[in-house]
């Protein structure tokens, strides 16, 4: 019994075994189809192996709050494809709205996950990110050689202790647009307007002539009052982030502004600021002779203010002395890597084809129509082709904003921008401007809670 009982016990092994070693050999087979159609390498092997052969794109987050920035960075991207078959990108961009994405971005940042690869900052929000510990990648070695052709003070607004953290779109340089159709029905030439006294009186004669005041002033934002602040060299910081919104400058130029609404030559803007519709339809209307905004402001001519075509003209800012910069460099949003991103080298290669290159410098003016940060751009043939730009203001864009370049005064955007430009949009100029109260009164309460 006992011998009989030892066989099928053998038997029985075999059997097993034999079944074991099928189990294991479909096994591998299916493995095998499974990592490398039967070359036998491993998955991690094979998948790289197979990023090579196919150039599988490398998948890069990009956040905005400007649609229009969206679809810049996506031309751009396939444009990169094109000219670089072996460092494939698969751009994934989103649109929020202005304060998501600004508050989404400090979530991740602090909680040290969620952030994007690429990511746009507005300016005067930038100083909340260059605090502490700065969760952002320095692309010192994309500006650098760069230095000659760029116009460096819009970086130093993305910058902190020697290092550059943004690549902003344009310059933002600031000018005046005046109505020439309303001028020629006062007589006045915007030519002879070289300082704010000129302004006024020019303002006086065209109220009198055509009952129309020549300009408007926000009461809600800051684009009125910073450029004229800035030109007249001051600001709302000093260089060390120390608040000056109450200094003699300041105060100046707010109480000038006062008068001009006092005087009725200045109305308190539309629906508080120049992005406003109800801004945009009264300025369609004729409803003024003038307004000062950055260059970048050309396109809400062109998308809102289609009927003003062919009437507007682009000059200089006056100024409260002679021989101070009949511009400054307004606005902006820089662009930025995060310290979260995998994939930080290729960002910031794809950043520097995008924004820092003479090509997307050209393609910036092309498709968002913004003054761009290559200076050396600016007299290309290139930028005198036909576009919604040019056929709205002419051929002579860029030859203008040259006779401009050495006098685009600088602004000092640090940690407390946020804070003080925040007290600028919401109290100051509303209560100076729309209210008339005493402009010292108003500048001393807001610099103190700031300070």
């Amino acid at each position: 019994m006992e011998p009989k009982f030892h066989f099928r016990g053998i038997q029985f092994v075999k059997k097993a075994l034999k079944l074991s070693s099928a189990v294991m050999l479909a096994s591998m087979l299916v493995l095998s189809a499974c990592s490398d159609g039967g070359t036998g390498q491993t998955g991690a092997n094979q998948n790289d192996s197979a990023s090579k052969k196919s150039g599988a794109a490398t998948k890069l987050t990009f956040w905005t709050f400007n649609e229009l920035h969206q679809k810049f960075f996506e031309s751009m991207a396939k444009s990169w494809n094109a000219a670089n078959p072996n460092e494939q990108i698969e751009l994934e961009a989103t649109t929020f709205p202005y304060d998501d994405n600004h508050n989404k971005l400090t979530v991740a940042l602090q909680s040290g996950t969620g952030a994007p690869d690429l990511v746009d900052i507005e300016i005067s929000k930038i100083g909340n990110y260059l605090k502490g510990d700065v969760q952002l990648v320095p692309l010192n070695d994309i500006v650098e050689p760069e230095k000659a052709n760029l116009i460096m003070s819009r970086l130093d607004n993305y910058a902190k202790d020697g290092k550059y953290y943004g690549i902003d779109y344009h310059v933002g340089a600031q000018v005046i647009y005046y109505n020439k159709e309303i001028l020629d029905k006062a007589g006045v030439n915007p030519d002879d307007i070289k300082t704010w006294d000129d302004f006024e009186k020019a303002g006086k004669q065209v109220l009198e002539k055509t009952g129309k005041p020549m300009t408007t002033v926000e009461t809600s934002d800051q684009w009125t009052l910073w450029p004229m602040v800035a030109q007249h060299g001051s600001d709302f910081l000093d260089k060390d982030g120390n608040v000056k919104l109450n200094d003699a400058v300041n105060l100046e130029v707010l109480t000038y502004l006062q008068k001009l609404v006092k005087e009725k030559i200045a109305v308190p803007t539309p629906g508080g600021n120049h992005h406003a519709e109800e801004y945009y339809g009264f300025m369609n209307k004729g409803g003024a002779a003038s307004v000062w905004m950055p260059m970048w402001y050309m396109g809400r001519f062109t998308d809102y203010m289609g009927d003003l075509k062919g009437k507007i003209v682009i000059k200089p800012m006056p100024v409260f002395k002679q021989g101070e910069p009949r511009s400054s460099g307004m606005g902006g949003t820089g662009t930025v890597i995060t310290k979260q991103s995998k994939s930080a080298d290729l960002a910031k290669k794809f950043l520097a084809y995008a924004k820092v290159s003479k090509e997307g410098n050209i393609e910036i003016w092309k498709q968002l129509g913004f003054d761009p940060i290559r200076s050396d751009v600016w007299t290309d043939a290139k930028m005198k082709e036909a576009n919604k730009y040019t056929d709205y203001f002419g051929k002579n864009i860029f030859e203008f904003l040259s006779s401009l370049k050495s006098e685009i005064a600088p602004i000092n955007v640090k940690e407390k921008t946020p804070a003080v430009s925040d007290v600028v949009k919401t109290k100051v100029n509303f209560l100076i401007l729309n209210d008339l109260k005493d402009p010292k009164q108003v500048l001393d309460d807001a610099a103190k809670s700031i300070k």
